[in-house]
């Protein structure tokens, strides 16, 4: 996943995260005066509670929110957007072992989500599949995966850590572990939040792909910092917000965003991917779906 700045967690009060959270945004009975504004809500705060730390009602409101993207057909249909802006494929599980440094200053890209060196998930991934599995042929590097987190160095790991990615990539549990990572850090927190927001299918999928891109964390180009940035133009649905207006503004963020880190940035995932499913009024990201990304076009019956 390509991003700038390493996650960084602080431990809020229970008791302001209790005050934070307490407003149900399906109650008719709150009150403008006491109800919390999202986007005074804190990144950290926010990026907690996408990842089921925090609040019963959550929970339940989640709970009672169609399946979404988190339906098996439209998960498969994620993974394959997601790899034709990443990897230039719809076949996503033919990236389990795909590793190259793409040169946006990031160390080595890998992995069916595009997991970084410099970016602390390769890290993650690797922490967590060796704790399973300690005589993998990853653990090795590990040390060297350490020291290199957070920049764009190879050090320690050339020249054998690529082939040793690949192989490690044949063996089913690295596949599983690649995919429940992705769940944990990307796929999971992504929806989870986009319906407490009250988005459909195609908002959860914006979230996903905007996590993947930006990254889940708290610095100030990443997810998080952006739906800050997008709540301050626009309410959600679940706030009483019109869903497209808000998308697009989201959008908006993102592609700025995506310029900001270089002139030359494509930013089609955006233009002639999401945006365009967003004007064609596919809300419900249905099948047959056409879209660019890079001047390719891909077609999913």
């Amino acid at each position: 996943m390509r991003r700038s700045g390493i996650l960084l967690f602080a431990a809020a009060p229970v008791l302001v995260l209790a005050v934070l959270l307490a407003f149900d945004p399906r109650d008719p009975e709150s009150s403008p005066a006491k109800r919390h504004s999202a986007a005074d809500e804190s990144r950290e705060d926010t990026r907690r509670r996408a990842e089921r730390l925090e609040k019963l009602q959550d929970d339940k409101v989640v709970a009672e929110a169609p399946p979404g993207l988190a339906a098996p057909a439209k998960k498969e249909l994620a993974q394959q957007l997601v790899a034709s802006a990443e990897n230039a494929t719809l076949d996503w599980r033919g990236t389990y072992g795909h590793i190259e440094d793409v040169g946006v200053g990031d160390g080595y890209t890998a992995g069916i989500i595009g997991y970084c060196t410099g970016t602390h998930d390769l890290l993650t991934l690797v922490e967590r599949y060796t704790r399973a599995h300690p005589d993998n042929g990853l653990a090795p590097y590990l040390p060297a995966l350490r020291k290199v987190d957070g920049t764009d160095s190879h050090e320690g790991l050339d020249p054998g850590f690529t082939a040793a990615w690949k192989a490690e990539s044949e063996r089913p549990a690295f596949r599983k572990a690649q995919e429940r990572e992705r769940d944990r850090s990307y796929f999971d927190p992504a929806v989870r939040l986009a319906k407490l927001d009250g988005l459909g299918t195609l908002g959860q999928f914006i979230y996903y792909d905007a996590m993947v891109f930006h990254g889940p964390g708290v610095d100030d180009d990443g997810f998080y910092a952006l739906r800050e940035r997008a709540l301050k133009e626009a309410d959600t649905p679940a706030a009483g917000g019109r869903e497209k207006t808000y998308v697009d503004i989201f959008l908006d963020m993102r592609r700025e965003a995506m310029e900001a880190r270089g002139t030359n940035r494509d930013t089609s995932r955006i233009d002639t991917a999401q945006r365009q499913f967003l004007y064609d009024g596919n809300m419900d990201l249905r099948t047959p779906l056409v879209w660019k990304v890079y001047g390719e076009t891909y077609k999913v019956p």
